[in-house]
């Protein structure tokens, strides 16, 4: 028998109460690591906790004032209390959905940093010149939510956008917002080279990972094979005279990371390397996902990047999401950055899916 929510909360204030007494510990403050992680799960818990004491507390004087309103010989007192009880009914209501949504569990990765990996598909330079769009409207989008987008590593087309392009979006919760852009994005819209004025299709393939730090990944030494040579520019024309770039393979999985956007070869290795730890890092999770597969069937989509998940169309001003049958005549918006007018609705609806069944009290 599932444990009722009251009962789940008592659980949570129970370890909040705990995780504070073993913070004190001198033990667990001098291990660097296990005072983190147990920082993170006391912080994390506290918004649980002060939200469960304000639903005792509302149910508390909402029973006191049922009492009241039941038992008082002065009529006017009995309105009073009667007022009070519908008050804090809805008071106590309110806490109580806050609770809820509380209660979802919580993706680990959602505060990470997200690397943002985007590929020019079907469609030549209309999908490269999109490529160079989508990346834009994920910087602005960036910027708005004050968090910091660093290049990593690109390829230019020879006509301009990008036949590929990564960067990393810093900014807590990040790859909580980022995770929805996993996926085939298409575009549909009339080429400035198209004469006809024909609407072409095109697509461009985007995946979000989670930054991985050295703790979440460990990486042999041994596995890896480091290759260095000069960067090259559109058409392969060289445009360092020394040997910056860097290209890593892991052996063991056949990733390759290849890094030349900076001049410095150590630059260019340390952002490789970072990469590659998205990357592995990724290729776990895909593992452990696909082994709790009956524990995912409400979220979003399945993160497959040959899922296509949305469609820009120009000539229309649309913009359609199609996990969710979202339709928006709102592209110019989307496209100056206001990527919440989707991913909110992606939010909600799968924070919808994970209260169904769940919402016991």
């Amino acid at each position: 028998m599932r444990p009722s929510m009251r009962e789940k909360l008592a659980q949570i204030e129970q370890r909040y109460l705990e995780l504070g007494s073993m913070l004190s510990d001198p033990e667990v403050i001098s291990n660097r690591n296990k005072l983190r992680d147990l920082s993170v799960e006391h912080s994390e818990l506290s918004e649980i906790v002060a939200a469960f004491k304000l639903w005792k507390k509302a149910d508390s004087e909402f029973v006191g004032a049922e009492e009241l309103a039941e038992s008082a010989e002065d009529p006017e007192m009995r309105e009073l209390a009667r007022i009070e009880k519908e008050d804090l009914k809805l008071e106590r209501e309110k806490l109580r959905e806050e609770l809820i949504i509380l209660l979802i569990p919580k993706d680990p990765n959602d505060d990470k940093n997200t690397i943002i990996e985007i590929r020019a598909g079907a469609g030549g330079d209309e999908a490269a010149l999109f490529s160079e769009q989508l990346f834009t409207v994920y910087c602005r989008f960036a910027e708005k939510q004050g968090w910091k987008t660093e290049m990593l590593s690109s390829s230019k087309s020879s006509v301009g956008g990008f036949k590929e392009v990564i960067a990393r979006i810093d900014g807590r919760g990040a790859f909580s917002l980022f995770k929805y852009e996993s996926g085939v994005h298409r575009v549909q819209r009339v080429p400035q080279t198209e004469t006809q004025g024909r609407v072409h299709t095109s697509t461009v393939t985007v995946a979000a990972l989670p930054e991985a730090e050295e703790v979440d990944v460990k990486i042999d030494e041994k596995d890896l094979r480091i290759d260095v040579f000069r960067a090259s520019g559109p058409g392969g024309q060289s445009v360092n005279t020394t040997d910056s770039a860097v290209r890593i393979t892991h052996e063991p999985s056949g990733l390759v990371v290849t890094c030349q956007d900076e001049k410095s070869q150590l630059k260019n290795k340390n952002k490789a390397m970072s990469v590659l730890r998205a990357r592995l890092y990724d290729l776990e999770q895909a593992t452990l996902d696909a082994e709790r597969s009956e524990d995912r069937r409400s979220q979003i989509g399945t993160g497959d990047r040959s899922e296509r998940i949305r469609t820009y169309n120009f000539p229309q001003g649309r913009i359609t999401d199609h996990r969710i049958n979202l339709t928006l005549y709102q592209l110019d918006d989307v496209m100056g950055g206001d990527l919440k007018l989707v991913s909110d609705p992606l939010q909600a609806h799968y924070r919808a899916e994970s209260l169904k069944g769940d919402e016991d009290s």
